[in-house]
C-alpha cells in the first residue's frame, strides 16, 4: 500500500483540468470514482487533516490513484456516472430503482415491430421510457395501433424472403390491423413513414404529427378522397384525446427537464419530470443511498446525467431547486422563485417526497420484527390466548415398538427457533410403548425443572398428538399447579386438528392461515429433533451391542475401537496386528476369538 506522502505527491502532480479520478485498494479494486472541475485541487482536498470519519477510512485504504482528463465538465459527469454504474464502488452512492421499469421498443429490423419490454438489448433498437406505469404503455401502444396498422408477427421480413413468397397473410391482415408487408402488400418506405411518426409521438412531438395528418387530410379532401380524409380525421381525434389526458402545465413552457430533490439521513431522492410542449409526458424517481459525506449538488448532477441519458432528453433548459456542481454544455439551469416553473419544481419535489415516504412505509411494513409480531398476534387471536406467545415450546415422543423411547422439546422465542434451549429426554419411568405415559413424564420433568430453577415459563405449549397425548400433558401441568399459567394445545397429524384441554371437539384452522403454519413449523421441528436423537440412540445401542458381549473389553476400549474403525463389521474384519497396535495383544486376541466363534 502506498504511503500518504507518495499519494499526496501523486495528487499534486495531477493537471488542473476537468476529469475523473479513481481510488484503488491493494487488490486493485476500485474504492471510489469521482469527478472534478480541477483534478489537482479536488485531489488535494483528500489529504488534509480535517477529513470526516468515513472519508478518512477510505483514504486509509487507497493504494493507487488513476485519472482521466476530459475536455468539459459535462464529459466528466457522464464518464463518472458510467464508471459508477459499471463498477459500483464501495464508497460511491448506491443508486436504486424501485423496480425494473417497462420500455417501448422499436425493434431494429426490416418493418420494425413496436412492443413493451423490460429488457434492453444493445442491438440498435430504439427504446422509449422507462415508464412508471404499464397502463400508460398499453394506452400508448393502443393509440399507436389505432393510428397505424403495424405487424405483430416475428417473421424475418428481409427483402429476399418476401420476394421468394416464404409467408402467407394472417388474421391480422383480414381484420385490418396489418397491411401484410410479409407478402409485399405494403412497401418498406410506407411502413417506415408510419414508424417515424410513431417515434415523434413517443418523443412527445404530437404537434408535428398533428400538422402532418392535417395536411394529409386536406390533400385527400382536395382530391375528393372523402373516405381517406375521414379516416385521418378520426386519427386526429384520437391524438387530441391522448393529448388532453396529459398533464398540461403551460403551452409556453416548451421542452424542459425538471428535477425535484429531497433527502433524509441515509438517502437522497430525485424526481424527474419531462415536459414536451407544455405537457408532462414522463416522470421517474431515483434513490441514492449515502456512503460518504456527499453534497446535494453532486448528487443532483449525477441524477441529471443518469436520467437525461435514460430518457434520451436533449432539453436545453433544466429546472432545479439549486445549481448543480457541474455545468452541462449548451444547457441552462433555472432556479425559479415564482410562476409556472416554480409550480413545476414544487410538483417534482412533492413526487420525490411521496416516493421517499412510500419507501419508508415499505421498509417499516417489511421489517422482520414487525412481521413476526403481527404473525404472533394472529396466533394469539386464533387460539384465544391470554398473552402474546413470544415463548413457545413443543414436545414429541419417538420410539419403535417400545424400543429406545426418547422425547424431545424444542423452544421458539419471538418466532425463531432457540436451539440452545432445545432438550432431549430418555424415558425413565415408562416400560414399553406408552406414548401417553411418556408424554406425562417429560412434561412434568421439563416444568418441574423450570420451576426449581426459577426460569420463565412459556406462554404456549404445543403437544404433538391428539386428545390422549394432550390429556397426559395436562395431568402434569395440573400436578405442578400450572393450570391457568400456561396455555397448552395438541395438534393431531392426520387432519391437523387443534385440541384444547377439557374440550373433546377440535377446531380447524385454515390451511392458508399463518397461525397454522407457525404451529406446523414448530411441530415439525420437534419431530425432526426427536427423530434424530432417537436414531442416534438406536445406532449407539446397535453398534455397541456385540462389543458389549466380549468379556474383558471395557467401555473406553469399545469407544476407541469404534472411533478408529467406524463400524462393527470393520472391527470384525480387521487383522490381529491392526488390533494389537490399538488395544494390545491380549485384548486383540479376545476380539479375534469372539468374532471367529460367531462365524
Amino acid at each position: 500500500m502506498a504511503s500518504p506522502d507518495v499519494l499526496k505527491s501523486i495528487a499534486q502532480a495531477l493537471p488542473e483540468n476537468p476529469g475523473v479520478y479513481t481510488f484503488h485498494n491493494s487488490d486493485g479494486e476500485i474504492l471510489y470514482v469521482g469527478k472534478a472541475k480541477n483534478l489537482r485541487k479536488r485531489m488535494a482536498s483528500y489529504f488534509v487533516r480535517t477529513l470526516s470519519g468515513k472519508t478518512k477510512v477510505m483514504v486509509g485504504k487507497i493504494s493507487e490513484i488513476n485519472h482521466t482528463v476530459v475536455d468539459t465538465e459535462s464529459e466528466a459527469l457522464l464518464l463518472e456516472n458510467n464508471l459508477i454504474k459499471k463498477h459500483q464502488p464501495r464508497y460511491n452512492v448506491l443508486m436504486k430503482d424501485d423496480k425494473t421499469f417497462p420500455w417501448i421498443c422499436i425493434k431494429n429490423e426490416p418493418f420494425p415491430r413496436i412492443f413493451l419490454t423490460r429488457n434492453i438489448i444493445n442491438d440498435g433498437s430504439i427504446y422509449f421510457g422507462p415508464y412508471t406505469s404499464v397502463v400508460m404503455i398499453k394506452t400508448l401502444l393502443g393509440l399507436i395501433r389505432q393510428l397505424y396498422p403495424l405487424r405483430t408477427c416475428s417473421y424475418n421480413l428481409a427483402e429476399e424472403k418476401i420476394r421468394e413468397g416464404k409467408y402467407r397473410v394472417c388474421l391480422e391482415y383480414h381484420i385490418g390491423n396489418c397491411k401484410a408487408p410479409c407478402v409485399g402488400e405494403q412497401s418498406e418506405n410506407e411502413y417506415n413513414k408510419s414508424v417515424e411518426q410513431i417515434r415523434e409521438i413517443l418523443r412527445g412531438n404530437i404537434h408535428m404529427v398533428n400538422n402532418h395528418l392535417k395536411g394529409l387530410m386536406s390533400q385527400y379532401a382536395s382530391d375528393l378522397k372523402y373516405e381517406e380524409a375521414q379516416l385521418i380525421k378520426e386519427k386526429l381525434k384520437i391524438l387530441e384525446i391522448y393529448r388532453s389526458r396529459s398533464t398540461v402545465v403551460n403551452p409556453r413552457i416548451k421542452d424542459v427537464d425538471v428535477f425535484g430533490f429531497t433527502e433524509e439521513r441515509e438517502a437522497f431522492y430525485v424526481n424527474y419530470l419531462r415536459i414536451i410542449r407544455g405537457a408532462i409526458i414522463q416522470t421517474h424517481t431515483l434513490e441514492f443511498r449515502k456512503r460518504l459525506e456527499e453534497k446535494k449538488n453532486e448528487i443532483i448532477s449525477l441524477a441529471i446525467t443518469e436520467l437525461r441519458e435514460r430518457h434520451q432528453s436533449v432539453a436545453t433548459e433544466i429546472i432545479v431547486p439549486f445549481v448543480p456542481d457541474i455545468q452541462l454544455v449548451s444547457v441552462k439551469y433555472t432556479v425559479p422563485r415564482k410562476g409556472d416553473k416554480k409550480k413545476l419544481l414544487e410538483l417534482a419535489e412533492r413526487n420525490a417526497l411521496i416516493y421517499r415516504l412510500n419507501q419508508q412505509k415499505r421498509i417499516v411494513e417489511h421489517k422482520p420484527a414487525d412481521r413476526t409480531r403481527s404473525n404472533l398476534e394472529k396466533l394469539q387471536q386464533d387460539l384465544r390466548l391470554p398473552e402474546l406467545p413470544v415463548h413457545i415450546e413443543c414436545f414429541d415422543n419417538s420410539n419403535i415398538q417400545g424400543s429406545y423411547p426418547v422425547a424431545a422439546c424444542v423452544v421458539f422465542r419471538n418466532g425463531r427457533s432457540s436451539k440452545r434451549d432445545y432438550r432431549h429426554y430418555h424415558i425413565k419411568t415408562v416400560k414399553g410403548a406408552d406414548d401417553f405415559a411418556s408424554m406425562e413424564e417429560v412434561v412434568f420433568r421439563r416444568y418441574r425443572r423450570l420451576i426449581d430453577e426459577d426460569e420463565a415459563l412459556p406462554q404456549l405449549v404445543i403437544i404433538d398428538g391428539g386428545k390422549g397425548q394432550l390429556n397426559s400433558a395436562v395431568r402434569s401441568i395440573d400436578n405442578l399447579g400450572l393450570r391457568g399459567k400456561i396455555s397448552i394445545i395438541g395438534i393431531a397429524k392426520k387432519l391437523e386438528e387443534i385440541y384444547f384441554p377439557g374440550d373433546s371437539v377440535p377446531i380447524y384452522i385454515s390451511k392458508n392461515s399463518v397461525s397454522l403454519k407457525i404451529i406446523q413449523q414448530i411441530r415439525n421441528e420437534a419431530h425432526r429433533f426427536g427423530i434424530n436423537f432417537h436414531r442416534d440412540q438406536r445406532s449407539k445401542k446397535m453398534t455397541g451391542s456385540q462389543l458389549d458381549q466380549i468379556s474383558g473389553i471395557g467401555e473406553k476400549t469399545r469407544e476407541r475401537l469404534l472411533k478408529e474403525f467406524g463400524s462393527i463389521w470393520k472391527i470384525a474384519s480387521a487383522k490381529q496386528e491392526e488390533l494389537e497396535k490399538l488395544v494390545g495383544r491380549q485384548k486383540a486376541g479376545l476380539i479375534v476369538e469372539f468374532f471367529k466363534n460367531l462365524t
